[in-house]
C-alpha cells in the first residue's frame, strides 16, 4: 500500500500558495485494508476514507468510465491493481494531476509542473470532456489564479466550447452550478468566471440572462469588488461577512437585470433565499433608489417594499450591495445612501403607542401610521 499527496496541496505549495486541505490517493489497497487500519469510509460511489486521527481524505487510486450524462454517469474501478499514472489520468486538469510520496518526491506524468511554471491551465486527456463540471471547474480555476497570470490552453478552451455545444451542461444539477458558481465569486477576480464560461459559449444554459448585457454586468461587478476595500471594516463586522460579500458580488451582477430576469436566474440556480431576497429587491427598486429626487411617498415605498422596519439589517446590506450598480450610472451614491438611510431613521422614530393613544383604532391604526411616517420623512427631506 502506497499513498501520495495529490491534487490542490501539491498543485498550491508549488505555486507557494497556502495549502488549505490535503488530499491523498492511496495505490494497492482495497477497502477492507482501510478499514481495518481504523479509516471511516464516507464515498458511496467510490471509496473515499477519513484518516482516524486527522480526518483527511484518502481515496482508493481509481479509474472512471462514462455511461451516462452529466457528471454521476460513470463506472468506477478502485481495485487493488490502479495505478497512480492511471488515477492521474483521470483528473481534469495537469496542474491538478500531480502526485507527491512522503519523501517530497513528485510524481508528474503529465506535465503538471511546467504547466504551472508557464501558467497555462490544460486537460490531462480527452476523457475530460466526459464530465460537463470541468466546464465550471476550469471557469473557476481561471478565476482562482488569474492574479497570477495563468490562461487556459488552446486546445483545452476549444474542448469546452464543444462540450457547452453538446448540451450536456444543462445535464448538471443546480446545486453544483450554483457551488462552483459561489466559489468563484468570492475570488479576487470573479469576473473572470463569467468571462471564460462566455468564450466557451458556456452561458446560455444556467446564465442565458446575462448573456445580451454582459459587459454591463461584469463592469458593475468589477466596480462591487474595488468598493469592497473601501467597506472592508464594515463587512468584517457582520456576522457572516462571506455570506455579505457573495450578496453584494452577486447583486452587482444582476442589478442591471429586471425583477422577472433576476428571479428566473436565481430560481434556475437555486440561489438561496439570503442571496436572492436581495437581488430581488435590488433589480425591483432600482428606480427608486436611483432617484436622487425621490419623493417621501417613494421613500415610503421603499421602506414598506423592502420590510425595513422588520429587516434593517437587510435593508442596509441592500444599500451596500446597489453602489456598484448607483456609481456606474452616475449616482453620487454616499449622498444618496445617506439621505435614504436618514429617511428610515426618521421614520422609524413615530410610535405605534402614541398614535394608538390618540383614538386611532382599527384598520385606521395603519393608515395613521404610514401617515405619521410620511410626515417625518417629509420634514427632514425640507
Amino acid at each position: 500500500m502506497q499513498v501520495y499527496l495529490v491534487g490542490g496541496a501539491v498543485r498550491d505549495a508549488l505555486l507557494n500558495r497556502k495549502v488549505v486541505e490535503r488530499d491523498y490517493v492511496v495505490v494497492g489497497a482495497t477497502p477492507q485494508e482501510m478499514l481495518s487500519q481504523g479509516y471511516t469510509q464516507v464515498g458511496k460511489d467510490f471509496p473515499v476514507f477519513l484518516h482516524p486521527k486527522t480526518q483527511e481524505e484518502y481515496a482508493l487510486a481509481r479509474t472512471e468510465r462514462k455511461s451516462g450524462k452529466g457528471y454521476t454517469g460513470f463506472v468506477c474501478d478502485a481495485s487493488s491493481t490502479v495505478t497512480l499514472e492511471e488515477d492521474l489520468l483521470r483528473r481534469d486538469l495537469t496542474v491538478n494531476a500531480i502526485a507527491q510520496d512522503n519523501l517530497g518526491n513528485l510524481i508528474d506524468p503529465y506535465g503538471g509542473k511546467k504547466d504551472l511554471e508557464n501558467r497555462i491551465l490544460r486537460h490531462v486527456s480527452e476523457a475530460f470532456s466526459e464530465d460537463p463540471l470541468r466546464v465550471f471547474r476550469v471557469a473557476r480555476f481561471a478565476t482562482r489564479y488569474a492574479y497570477l497570470g495563468f490562461t487556459i490552453a488552446n486546445e483545452t478552451m476549444a474542448l469546452m466550447k464543444k462540450m457547452a455545444q453538446s448540451g450536456e451542461l444543462s445535464a448538471l444539477s443546480a446545486e453544483r452550478v450554483w457551488q462552483e458558481t459561489k466559489r468563484s465569486l468570492l475570488e479576487k477576480t470573479p469576473h473572470v468566471f463569467f468571462t471564460v464560461l462566455n468564450q466557451a459559449h458556456g452561458l446560455n444554459d444556467w446564465f442565458a440572462e446575462l448573456e445580451s448585457k454582459l459587459d454591463t454586468g461584469l463592469e458593475t461587478l468589477k466596480a462591487a469588488v474595488t468598493l469592497e476595500k473601501a467597506e472592508k471594516e464594515s463587512l468584517a463586522k457582520s456576522t457572516d461577512s462571506e455570506t455579505a460579500r457573495l450578496i453584494i458580488r452577486f447583486t452587482a451582477l444582476l442589478s442591471h437585470l429586471d425583477e422577472e430576469e433576476a428571479k428566473r436566474l436565481c430560481d434556475r440556480l437555486k440561489v438561496q433565499n439570503q442571496v436572492s431576497e436581495i437581488v430581488s429587491l435590488a433589480c425591483k427598486f432600482k428606480g427608486f433608489l436611483l432617484n436622487t429626487q425621490i419623493s417621501p411617498s417613494d421613500l415610503l415605498a421603499l421602506f414598506n417594499g423592502c420590510d425595513a422596519w422588520r429587516r434593517e439589517e437587510r435593508f442596509t446590506l441592500l444599500l451596500s450591495a446597489f453602489a456598484a450598480y448607483a456609481q456606474n450610472q452616475g449616482v453620487d451614491w454616499q449622498h444618496q445612501q445617506k439621505r435614504i438611510e436618514d429617511a428610515l431613521a426618521a421614520a422609524n422614530q413615530v410610535n405605534v403607542q402614541d398614535i394608538i393613544a390618540t383614538g386611532v383604532k382599527g384598520p385606521e391604526i395603519k393608515e395613521a401610521l404610514n401617515q405619521a411616517k410620511l410626515n417625518a420623512i417629509a420634514f427632514i427631506n425640507t
